[in-house]
């Protein structure tokens, strides 16, 4: 793995975070000053080519200059099938849109995101529902935090 996971994003302008889960993907957005990561919108996946549609759309409307996915590792670091998954989609996606894909550990993303939730007492149903976008937006914010200290 390279010493910086973020070499390929340009310095300024709106990175797209996704978290890409078996079911869903959250995605999240930076301000063009890339202070902070905002929750955008859970996608339900169905198959890749309309998974892709709509992150096409999405980079599309929101003047998107990089792509950031949460790579999944896991506790130990290593790489397990679910990370595979996650480069492939990426091989994938990368000829259909022609920006820079980055990849940011997201490893306790969901879980820290979850903790939060429980702790302002949203229902289970409303968690269910917003996890993902959130665990979105917790992963591009730590990558927004990195690029900001370099």
């Amino acid at each position: 793995m390279d010493n910086d996971p973020l070499a390929a994003i340009p310095a300024s302008g709106k990175i797209l975070g996704l978290d890409l889960g078996t079911k869903t993907i959250g995605v999240a957005i930076s301000d063009g000053m890339r202070y902070s990561a905002t929750p955008l919108e859970t996608i339900k996946r169905t198959k890749f080519t309309q998974d892709a549609e709509r992150i096409i759309a999405l980079i599309g409307e929101n003047q998107v200059v990089a792509l950031l996915l949460g790579l999944p590792l896991n506790m130990d670091g290593s790489e397990g099938p679910r990370v595979q998954s996650t480069r492939a989609f990426a091989r994938n996606l990368a000829p259909k849109i022609n920006l820079p894909i980055a990849f940011w550990d997201e490893r306790l993303s969901t879980s820290a995101v979850t903790r939060m939730m429980i702790e302002a007492d949203l229902r289970r149903d409303r968690r269910a529902e917003v996890v993902d976008k959130l665990a979105a937006s917790y992963i591009l914010q730590g990558a927004l935090d990195r690029l900001r200290s370099r």
